[in-house]
């Protein structure tokens, strides 16, 4: 086997496994990705179908897999893996690029054994979750797991918060993303009794309940809401 021939028996596994993580791949993501050009993508593309692999094109949109294809059983809990998706936003921050890219192409394979609900779920977690380094390593607050839960489910949330003031009040809110500073996780939420979206100290929710019911998605990603708010 020649070195064109590794090189793109690398690839066709590693389309595979990206096509197995995400919903809908297109030939032009997939070539930049592999720095090579579409009609190369295309050929690939036809190799794995031949092979047997059953890739659906959605005209105009891209490529998907068959749900259920040569999946393996889940090894992880929701839980479990909106923890990796979170550590996955710790190490990003790492200035090691080697480290970053193999963390990254490990939680791509993670991704590719979920079912694809849990793998909407894992990126839409990915979408709205930003952290930043807690350079004193604080704890101080026990509930991120359940704000994730209720995120990517769309559950609304009921929570018993305190402001500046110390001053308690019930609030009902629409989860819509997780945001850690040097000192503080907050939770981006649109807020039923203000009517608007609002920053939510994790510290200072005294309780919190998840609740039966859902809520519509808003249809946007965390950069388009820092554009469109701030």
């Amino acid at each position: 086997m020649n070195e064109n021939d590794t090189n793109r028996l690398s690839r066709l596994t590693a389309i595979l496994t990206q096509l197995q993580t995400k919903r809908l791949l297109t030939a032009t993501s997939l070539a930049e990705k592999f720095s090579v050009n579409v009609r190369t993508i295309y050929r690939d593309i036809r190799a794995l179908e031949q092979a047997g692999v059953p890739i659906l094109t959605e005209e105009g949109k891209g490529y998907t897999l068959m749900e259920g294809y040569k999946i393996p059983p889940v090894m992880f809990s929701e839980s479990q893996a909106n923890a990796l998706i979170l550590a996955e936003q710790l190490v990003l921050k790492n200035k090691d690029t080697s480290f970053v890219k193999d963390y990254t192409e490990a939680i791509d394979k993670i991704k590719a054994v979920l079912r694809q609900p849990e793998k909407d779920k894992a990126n839409l977690l990915a979408d709205r979750t930003r952290f930043e380094q807690n350079i004193n390593r604080e704890r101080n607050s026990n509930n991120i797991s359940q704000l994730q839960n209720a995120l990517t489910n769309f559950r609304l949330i009921k929570v018993k918060y305190k402001n500046e003031q110390n001053k308690s009040s019930d609030r009902v809110l629409e989860p819509f993303a997780l945001i850690s500073t040097n000192e503080n996780w907050l939770l981006i939420a649109w807020c039923r009794l203000r009517k608007a979206f609002r920053y939510f100290r994790l510290d200072r929710i005294a309780r919190l309940e998840i609740l039966s019911e859902n809520f519509k998605p808003h249809k946007m990603t965390l950069q388009e809401y820092f554009d469109k708010y701030y």
